[in-house]
């Protein structure tokens, strides 16, 4: 789910003239229908409806917790298991990899064998990865672990939202869940960061694995209990060869990210990589032409207003996860700064997205995607210039006040992009229009860690610094990328709105 979007949008309300249709900032298809085979959710109660927006949320909150734990306890991995930058980017990008492939299918497979199910089945399959994750005796364990945590999250943030919809058929009770929904995920990257720094004051790296285990048997037991079966009126078949040759260029071109420098740029098994990446390229842009029902509809890809937003949440995530890479390894191996302190370091980051969120998601509903865009792009921009002549004595006040720019400008990025991409079009292709965009966040985040690990992998803690410079140029570069869209987004959107017209 893209728990930035516009709140306006998902709960049904009309739209204003050139803003997207109701319902659309939601990450799959089944999450537009409200209508299921079961009429047990019209019949709850509503102490039953809000129930189960908090076991949802609960499942969010596992989501947005290990995406940001993780990264502060980076270091402690690497001391534990004694591997380095390179094993490290793995350990992350694993997570982000799957998570970026399975997105699309697990709302197919929801549709078909029902929403409790299939959430039901991610919390599983999360709690066991979390548990191997725990119990890995090497990085090559912990790395396949990771993976399998990705297809356990894949079932479980679109799949919630989804319930959650279904769950609210009322439009002012949906905004309010969806308005919840989106706080609790940004309390979860706020959390994240502290909670690990908390937990490696105290125990090893084993325990932001652990700490999984009573959010995931909690959500389990309830959502037994409360959560009420749904399916999708119409079923999309599973694009088995899609998915296999997209997860296939995705792990190339990642794979040779981050191997490159430690395989050379021109060694034969690079050269693997990039054919492997080109063929799978092709293979998937063929199969999904011919597919009555791919996983992704290319024909999406001709509105310009459309490659802009998935290009948009790339940069977005790319920027993202490369400052939480970067200032991880800078304040742990430069500074010498506990994991706690780290985390606190970040708190500005998370907070200032937080904050940002929701009341971006108010200015897509009144101006349109255009000034957020801009906010954004500016904020990240900003940021990144702040720490592009970082040294190993860089003042707090610039640290903080830095995090800060690029959280706000990450919070006011989410709810015009989602708005942009779902713009002008029917409800069916707008929710896999969110998909994709949803799915090129993962791929944005993916990259940025690979990129990040790449510049400063070879480098003594002592030169961090400045061999982190290239990543917050390209930090910076994302948050122009944003203000060249921000000049077109206004344009594209009071046009869909004429045609609509």
């Amino acid at each position: 789910m893209d728990p930035f979007c516009s709140l306006r949008e998902i709960a049904g309300r009309p739209p204003r003239s050139g803003h997207s249709l109701a319902g659309h900032c939601s990450r799959t298809p089944e999450a537009n229908v409200t209508a299921t085979t079961h009429p047990l959710p019209s019949r709850l109660s509503a102490r039953g409806r809000w129930t189960v927006l908090a076991v949802c949320c609960l499942s969010m909150f596992l989501v947005g917790l290990d995406t940001t734990i993780v990264n502060v306890g980076l270091p402690a991995i690497g001391r534990g298991l004694e591997v380095g930058t390179r094993g490290l980017e793995w350990v992350v990008d694993a997570y982000t990899l799957v998570l970026a492939s399975c997105l699309i299918s697990s709302g197919a497979l929801a549709d078909r064998f029902g929403r409790r199910r299939v959430f039901q089945c991610g919390l599983a399959v999360f709690g066991t990865a979390s548990l191997l994750c725990a119990l890995a005796p090497s990085v090559g364990v912990l790395v396949a672990a990771r993976a399998l945590q990705g297809v356990g999250a894949s079932m479980l943030s679109p799949v919630a939202l989804a319930i959650v919809v279904n769950t609210m058929p009322d439009p002012k009770e949906r905004a309010q869940a969806i308005g919840i929904w989106a706080s609790v995920f940004g309390l979860s990257m706020a959390a994240g960061p502290l909670t690990g720094g908390a937990l490696l004051a105290w125990l090893d790296w084993r325990a932001l694995f652990w700490i999984n285990a009573p959010v995931i048997t909690a959500a389990l037991l309830l959502s037994a209990v409360f959560v009420p079966e749904s399916r999708a009126p119409r079923t999309r078949r599973l694009d088995l060869p899609g998915q296999i040759l997209l997860t296939l260029v995705l792990t190339a071109v990642v794979g040779v990210l981050i191997e490159g420098p430690h395989i050379g740029w021109t060694s034969p098994a690079a050269f693997t990589g990039y054919a492997v990446a080109a063929v799978a390229t092709a293979g998937f842009l063929r199969a999904e032409s011919r597919r009555s029902e791919p996983l992704m509809d290319l024909s999406l890809f001709t509105r310009p207003a459309f490659s802009g937003a998935v290009v948009g949440a790339v940069a977005v995530f790319v920027a993202l996860n490369m400052t939480l890479l970067l200032n991880t390894l800078y304040l742990q191996h430069t500074r010498q700064w506990t994991p706690l302190a780290t985390g606190l370091a970040t708190l500005p980051l998370a907070v200032g997205a937080t904050v940002c969120a929701p009341w971006s998601g108010r200015l897509v509903g009144t101006t349109g995607p255009r000034l957020p865009l801009l906010l954004a792009g500016a904020f990240i921009t900003a940021g990144a210039l702040c720490l592009v002549r970082l040294t190993p004595h860089t003042s707090l006040l610039l640290l903080l006040a830095s995090y800060a720019f690029i959280g706000i400008g990450f919070g006011f990025a989410n709810a015009p992009i989602t708005n942009t991409a779902v713009n002008g079009l029917p409800p069916a292709q707008a929710g896999v229009a969110g998909a994709i965009t949803s799915t090129a966040r993962q791929v944005g985040a993916a990259l940025g860690i690979a990129t990040a690990g790449g510049l400063v992998t070879t480098t003594a803690p002592t030169g961090l610094a400045h061999a982190s410079r290239p990543g917050w140029m390209l930090v910076a570069a994302c948050g122009g990328l944003l203000v060249l869209l921000a000049r077109t987004a206004g344009r594209r959107t009071a046009s869909a709105a004429r045609r609509r017209r």
